[in-house]
């Protein structure tokens, strides 16, 4: 054969020489290896410790429970229940130590997210119902209106 034949052969056989050499340096050796033998994942038992001291940022509905439960009781029975309390207030991480770090966002931007309408509804985003946020009410914020804790399902039919 040519060598125009041989060449990109050798070059293509020194980059798979390579990779597996570099794969020595640079991947883990406990990668791939689990209680059940083999297997590939993000799980390493060589580095569980590292994960222990990441802190949290975001919590449950049990942890806002322990102190807001007449709040999360409430919210769950709304169509609103089914949303994490951080999904809005943002992240709990620190706030029986410094409460005003829990912000409550009272923008209009919060509530668009979800409930813009949507002009070609395909998902089940779709289902949720939407206004049209430059003609309802631009200047305003959503909650002047609109309890988030206690949304009305007759009043935001009205709105469609």
């Amino acid at each position: 054969m040519k060598s125009h034949v041989w060449r990109p052969l050798f070059v293509a056989l020194g980059l798979v020489i390579l990779i597996l050499v570099a794969r020595v340096f640079v991947v883990p050796a406990d990668f791939g290896i689990g209680e059940r033998g083999y297997m590939y994942g993000w799980h390493r038992k060589g580095n569980e410790e590292e994960w222990k001291k990441v802190t949290v940022k975001y919590k449950t509905k049990a942890y806002c429970k322990e102190c807001h439960g007449e709040k999360v009781e409430s919210i769950g029975r709304s169509p609103h229940g089914v949303l994490q309390c951080e999904n809005c207030h943002g992240p709990a991480l620190d706030h029986p130590k410094d409460p005003p770090t829990l912000t409550i966002d009272h923008s209009r931007k919060l509530c668009i997210r979800c409930h813009a309408k949507l002009d070609t509804p395909s998902s089940g985003r779709s289902k949720i119902r939407g206004i049209d946020p430059e003609t309802h009410n631009p200047e305003a914020e959503c909650s002047l209106c609109h309890d988030p804790h206690h949304p009305n399902l007759e009043e935001l039919k009205r709105h469609e």
